[in-house]
């Protein structure tokens, strides 16, 4: 506990802490796009654009990808797989921050690109792994990241294979069977040539008051400390997680996310009514700083828990993470070029021909919406090519 208390004086004595408090201002308490007809048929359409590319990613490209480059060299065949899912893994922030117009701001620490990490993130939605997608395709990771996630969603139809060729950690939830099956998985990915985003939600499920309530219960009947915020961690998968890869990790970045106005569902990210705000705030902490053994690293992710009970807490007064504008904002070009080349894969379909045109038209309206020439022009150069292919 002395390394939480050392931190929160720093953190207390440090500028942002100056800041006063002050009340959310009345337009700031609540804002909610409506679900019009407009953004209704422009969710269902990208969804079917989403899920046609993910169809055609994983049925003809992935197994070339994936298995047959896997014989001769596992390292290649994990940048051919990071390069291809990549691409479609770009479309969600690209429909979170430019078709939905969700703002997502970063605070906290600057960190490198490429850099092999292990992520440790609070679970508070469904939709909280999509978002670390925004961060990983900024720092050039988004092919690289990995969850470690139950079984169950293993299994879903066509994304459950995805999950496969990506090579995400699936757990049971009985650590006798989870954790050889994590050890031998974890081992396959100490290659330091390869980058690495390894996800870890430590709650182990996302967060609601009832949860709250029992895991409050249970720390004040076991000792531990009682939180607010966030669920009591559990500290053996990330025990294991850094044991195994201690060596090979330049650093655990401790994420913390947090929305405005309302919690969102997986249907608000596709129809764009909700969140009209993401905060996350990244702490890099680099894992020679972090202890090797168990019971210190478990103590270790405790206090990091008290401390993200603590950050959430204040955002909940300031509305926002302290130090804010750590990332720039994404390139409209580059989200365009990743969206016309899935497009041009589901342009093979000549039935999606008015779905593709609708989409583009909705893509238009926002550009002059908000005025945003350069976009236009780049989205009438794009439509003209995808257009033609159908």
């Amino acid at each position: 506990m002395q390394l939480a208390l050392e931190e929160v004086v720093a953190i207390e004595s440090g500028k942002e802490m100056e800041e006063t408090f002050k009340p959310l201002k009345s337009d700031d308490r609540l804002k909610h796009y409506p679900l019009t007809p407009f953004r209704l048929i422009r969710g269902l359409i990208c969804l079917l654009v989403y899920l046609s590319t993910a169809f055609m990613f994983v049925v003809y490209f992935a197994p070339v990808a994936a298995v047959l480059m896997r014989f001769f060299s596992i390292h290649y065949c994990r940048k051919a797989t990071s390069f291809l899912f990549a691409l479609w893994l770009a479309l969600w922030p690209f429909l979170f921050e430019k078709i939905n117009g969700t703002k997502v701001v970063f605070s906290g620490d600057l960190v490198p690109p490429k850099e092999r990490v292990l992520i440790i993130a609070n679970h508070r939605t469904e939709v909280d792994w999509m978002y670390l997608w925004n961060l990983a395709l900024r720092k050039g990771c988004l092919g690289y990241i990995k969850y470690i996630l139950k079984s169950s969603l293993m299994k879903l139809p066509v994304f459950g294979w995805g999950f496969h060729i990506l090579e995400f950690i699936s757990v049971e939830r009985k650590w006798e069977v989870d954790e050889p099956a994590m050890r031998q998985m974890l081992s396959t990915f100490k290659d330091s040539r390869d980058p690495l985003w390894l996800a870890l939600f430590p709650e182990g499920t996302d967060f609601s008051e009832e949860k709250c309530q029992k895991s409050q219960k249970f720390a004040s009947e076991v000792g531990l400390p009682v939180l607010a915020n966030v669920l009591l961690p559990k500290t053996r998968g990330f025990g294991v997680c850094l044991e195994v890869l201690q060596n090979s990790l330049d650093a655990v970045y401790d994420v913390s996310i947090a929305y405005k106005h309302q919690l969102p569902t997986f249907l608000d990210n596709v129809f764009g009514t909700d969140p009209s705000e993401v905060h996350i705030h990244v702490q890099r902490i680099p894992v020679k700083d972090i202890p090797a053994s168990d019971a210190k690293a478990a103590t270790w992710l405790m206090d990091r828990f008290q401390l993200k009970d603590q950050l959430l807490l204040d955002f909940k007064a300031r509305g926002h993470f302290p130090n804010e504008g750590t990332e720039q904002e994404l390139s409209t070009v580059k989200c365009l070029v990743n969206f016309t080349v899935a497009g041009l894969a589901v342009s093979s379909s000549p039935h999606q021909e008015s779905a593709l045109k609708f989409f583009y038209a909705s893509l238009h309206f926002r550009a002059v919406k908000n005025q945003l020439y350069p976009l236009k022009f780049s989205l009438r150069v794009s439509s003209v090519v995808l257009l033609w292919a159908v």
